[in-house]
């Protein structure tokens, strides 16, 4: 049960009863809600002390996030980057695609949009841009892949 008086909701979420404590209170989540409001995870430290816990924690945590950059969120083997992922969505090819067929597709897309074709058609110059930085971003890609693969 929770440990606000009067509340009969299940008390599953526990909070310290003070800084440093090992002793918790158990409420509802919405008697946690505001207990968590008004606390102060910092309070009866020193300012010195309260910077080297938040680096403390802070560094604790750092190999997550750094390992979230190297996660695989989407599809593909790994090698591209989520720019060269949505460049390859952009020119409507899979995330395994090869540079050849990367150069056809822009190819054949920049021809339908190019401001020589269509003069004065500002939606058409908008795609035609998207389409050179998709192509720019994908170059560049295959360049850094290209010249690891040969350094090795």
């Amino acid at each position: 049960m929770c440990d606000r008086s009067g509340c009969n909701e299940a008390g599953d979420c526990p909070a310290p009863k003070s800084p440093n404590s090992p002793d918790r209170w158990y409420f509802c989540q919405a008697h946690a809600a505001e207990y968590n409001a008004g606390w102060d995870y910092f309070e009866g430290l020193s300012k010195e002390e309260a910077a080297e816990r938040e680096r403390a924690e802070t560094q604790t945590h750092e190999g997550y996030r750094e390992s979230a950059f190297y996660g695989w969120a989407e599809s593909g083997d790994g090698t591209r980057s989520r720019d060269e992922l949505r460049a390859l969505e952009l020119l409507g090819l899979a995330p395994d695609a090869e540079f050849d067929a990367v150069r056809k597709a822009w190819r054949m897309k920049a021809k339908e949009v190019h401001p020589d074709v269509r003069p004065g058609d500002e939606d058409a110059a908008k795609a035609f841009q998207a389409l050179q930085l998709a192509y720019e971003v994908l170059r560049a890609g295959e360049e850094r892949r290209t010249w690891k693969g040969g350094a090795a």
